[in-house]
């Protein structure tokens, strides 16, 4: 593999162009797009700043937070506030996030996309409205966690942290999560099939993971 060094707007930039190609191929349905990463690589603010661009280039963007898919509760701490294991197993309600966006957004889907279904500081339901999202479309959902559990999503960008990066960046009230982001890493290995893989160490400098060369 190759790794290239990019700033963050060309980064926003590159993928726009690729996200727009990808949009193109597949028409009449809508783009289904993963911004997967550990919360202190930012995949939230990745996904936030993909949205003017793409809409610049002609393609209506929905951008939807995992963190708005949570199961109640009751449900996320059974085991406790601060458990890796149900964080990493339960905490997103991944049946939600498939029936009110992926399936809509995708083949023979009807488009109608909630963008939240949980709010987690009040637990209860967000009562969001439904949005369409027309043909062309592209809908970006970022969070933690997001891949190998057969989501169907059309395109996969994994933000990649090295553990030493991942422990420097995580904030303290987040270090509890730590056991559950190295789980994912060592069992999935996000970055081993992700379309895209961004290097993110330096939040200042990141890094495109391209095939071939020398790393």
């Amino acid at each position: 593999m190759r790794i290239r060094p990019i700033s963050p707007e060309l980064l926003v930039d590159e993928l726009t162009g690729r996200l727009v190609d990808a949009a193109a191929t597949a028409e009449p349905a809508r783009l289904r797009v993963a911004v997967d990463g550990a919360p202190a690589a930012g995949p939230d603010e990745l996904a936030a700043a993909l949205v003017d661009p793409l809409r610049a280039r002609g393609r209506p963007v929905l951008h939807v937070r995992a963190t708005d898919f949570l199961r109640p509760a009751s449900l996320r701490f059974e085991l406790g506030r601060t458990n890796p294991d149900a964080y990493y197993e339960s905490w997103v309600d991944e049946a939600g996030l498939r029936r009110e966006v992926l399936d809509p957004a995708g083949p023979g889907g009807a488009g109608k996309l909630l963008p939240s279904l949980w709010d987690a500081d009040a637990d209860r339901a967000s009562r969001a409205r439904y949005v369409d999202l027309p043909p062309g479309g592209v809908v970006l959902v970022s969070g933690a966690l997001l891949l190998g559990g057969g989501l169907p999503f059309d395109v996969t960008v994994h933000l990649a942290l090295s553990p030493a990066a991942l422990r420097r960046r995580t904030e303290a009230a987040g270090l509890w999560t730590l056991p559950a982001l190295d789980r994912y890493a060592e069992e999935v290995v996000p970055a081993s099939f992700a379309d895209v893989v961004v290097r993110a160490d330096d939040p200042r400098h990141p890094a495109l993971v391209e095939p071939g060369g020398d790393a």
